[in-house]
């Protein structure tokens, strides 16, 4: 009896390091991200007279994925591809109005993960960068709906349509999301995002003092998993 405790201490003094290895090796690696969600959009700023916009949130969506790269214990270097649509809704008198925009992004984020319980929790920041590449403008009073396309232009000249929206294709700003992820992979986590670049064009339609901005801002929630 006492040779086969002995053993079996010997196997568990064996298994124990190298069990922490293979956990250690197995946070290390490089991973690819699956995620996709929902968005809550808007757009703030400010209209041509300068005062503060107010509109509402539009429900959207993201899709896209990620890679998860090791650059020292516990923390990650995350660069994604995503699409993901935005805008806002607004609304005067009885003609209420729809803006959507559709962007490819680019977020850089760094992504602090700790194992707690059977999972991971993590916390990520960083940087995106976005293009705009569709967007829409709905109209709606009574019985009457108007869709017209939103045009990407830095720069709007005089002789273009007064009816017409245009809205910079650049975009970008930061991220900051937290969540948790099971060892099996799958993850959930909360976004937050706001956009620092103003996204209103030079419009040479306007030809008194054009004091309005744009920014995308805006929180969402994905379910993701992680092979």
């Amino acid at each position: 009896m006492k040779a086969k405790h002995f053993y079996l201490i010997i196997l568990l003094a064996l298994l124990v390091p190298v069990t922490a290895f293979s956990q250690r090796a197995a946070e290390s690696r490089s991973s690819i991200g699956i995620l996709g969600g929902v968005n809550f959009q808007n757009l703030n700023g400010k209209d041509i007279g300068g005062s503060s916009l107010d509109n509402d949130i539009l429900i959207g969506f993201h899709a896209g994925l990620n890679a998860q790269m090791a650059i020292a214990p516990e923390f990650y270097f995350q660069p994604g591809l995503m699409f993901s649509t935005k805008g806002a809704k607004s609304s005067e008198g009885a003609v209420s109005s729809t803006y959507k925009l559709s962007y490819i992004e680019l977020p850089l984020n760094l992504v602090y993960k700790a194992m707690v319980g059977n999972g991971y929790v993590f916390l990520g920041f960083g940087p995106y960068v976005a293009y705009g590449i569709n967007g829409k403008a709905t109209y709606e009073g009574g019985p009457v709906s108007i869709d017209t396309d939103i045009k990407f232009k830095n720069k709007v000249n005089s002789d273009d349509p007064l009816t017409t929206v245009y809205i910079k294709p650049l975009d970008a700003g930061a991220n900051l999301f937290f969540g948790y992820e099971l060892q099996s992979g799958l993850f959930l986590q909360l976004n937050t995002q706001l956009g620092l670049l103003d996204i209103s064009p030079e419009d040479n339609r306007i030809t008194d003092d054009n004091q309005s901005t744009l920014k995308n801002t805006g929180f969402g929630l994905s379910l993701g998993y992680r092979l």
